[in-house]
């Protein structure tokens, strides 16, 4: 949409915030119609059943708390079964060796145990179920030095080259032409542990989180790795996008030297297909801001995909411990050339080997664009 050409990554022309939307080819706008009264029925009951669903869950998470192998279980079991409520029937994993230059199917040497982190891009709250389900860890949200400045109070500046085409005429006057420019990094000065049902509601939003109030004491990750009995999971990108770019790392490990030592690091990426007109999208880049101003969210995307009739595919690989950042072989300079410019050598390291996972162009925007964009799509819709 043109009125959102100023949130396009200048270096790859990728829009990362919009919700993707069906190719014009893919349409079955006559099929799609037909079957609009079947699809509300079947999401409905879907819709209802996952709520049961999660009503257990948060019983059991709070009665078998002081249990927690019996606890993992159960919940376990309840995550999984909403997930094939959802239509995921079978969700394709696969470990990836780079030196070997091939796919091998799921091991158990891929499992994270307390203490280790688990970093991955992020583009919905699908992959949130899935790594509960898989290794029950701990969630945390970032915590940034201070917000972000709000686009319309920036003074303009010139607007740099791109290499995409532009139109003769003004696609966007109503941002400041500055706004084209990737933000400039705020600092994360820290995380907070959630639980899964929080980081599932904050889902689509942006640093700072709603549910990190100024009471929240900022834990820096090797405090909470080191006291955590679980995996802790870390999404360097701070947001959610919408699956076609990897957004840029925040600078999370500075005191960290490559290779990891002490503890292990394991890397995956998550790819979901792209939309069809009878398949919603499954990434969530933008919060639903229509279910009492944003409290219930996502639950009217978890209803779209209920009411979907096709089964949407989601695709995780795991990069092979054997060429991971925390392996004693792990060669630094075959990933990055280390230089004045890299502060921060585990994040870079890490978006790289993502990047090559899941074969994303990386991106110069980050979180701090996506909350520029969000202040300004909310003002367009409300």
């Amino acid at each position: 949409m043109e009125k959102y050409s100023a949130y396009r990554d200048p270096g790859t022309g990728i829009q990362p915030f919009l919700t993707p939307v069906p190719s014009p080819g893919s349409h079955s706008s006559v099929l799609s119609t037909a079957l609009l009264p079947l699809q509300y029925v079947v999401g409905l009951l879907r819709l209802i059943l996952i709520i049961l669903l999660a009503s257990v869950y948060a019983l059991v998470a709070a009665v078998f708390a002081v249990v927690p192998p019996l606890k993992h279980v159960i919940s376990s079991a309840l995550i999984r079964a909403v997930l094939f409520c959802l239509g995921f029937f079978w969700i394709s994993t696969e470990i990836v060796s780079k030196k070997r230059g091939r796919s091998q199917k799921l091991k158990d040497s891929w499992n994270p145990g307390a203490g280790d982190l688990i970093v991955t891009n992020w583009a919905s709250w699908v992959e949130l179920l899935w790594l509960a389900y898989r290794f029950n860890p701990v969630f945390v949200l970032p915590i940034p030095e201070s917000p972000v400045q709000k686009a319309f109070s920036i003074t303009p500046s010139p607007i740099s080259s791109t290499p995409r085409r532009r139109s003769g005429r003004s696609s966007m006057p109503e941002v400041p032409s500055s706004s084209r420019n990737p933000s400039s990094q705020i600092e994360i000065i820290g995380f907070t542990p959630v639980s899964l049902l929080t980081i599932i509601r904050e889902t689509g939003r942006a640093p700072p989180y709603v549910s990190v109030t100024k009471a929240t004491k900022p834990r820096s990750l090797d405090e909470i790795r080191k006291t955590s009995d679980r995996p802790v999971v870390v999404f360097p990108e701070c947001t959610t996008s919408n699956g076609r770019g990897l957004l840029r790392f925040a600078t999370l490990f500075q005191q960290q030297s490559l290779p990891v030592k002490g503890w292990n690091l394991f890397v995956m990426c998550v790819r979901y297909d792209p939309p069809t007109g009878l398949s919603p999208t499954v990434t969530h880049s933008i919060p639903s801001s229509s279910s009492f101003k944003g409290k219930l969210n996502p639950l009217p995307h978890i209803f779209t995909l209920a009411s979907s009739l096709t089964t949407p595919a989601l695709t995780i690989r795991l990069l092979a411990q054997a060429d991971s950042p925390s392996s004693p072989t792990f060669m630094v300079n075959e990933i990055l050339n280390v230089g004045p410019g890299v502060s921060d050598e585990l994040a870079e390291a890490s978006a790289v080997l993502i990047s090559q996972l899941g074969k994303f162009k990386r991106m110069t925007m980050g979180w701090e664009d996506k909350v520029r964009f969000l202040e300004f799509y909310g003002s367009k819709h409300t």
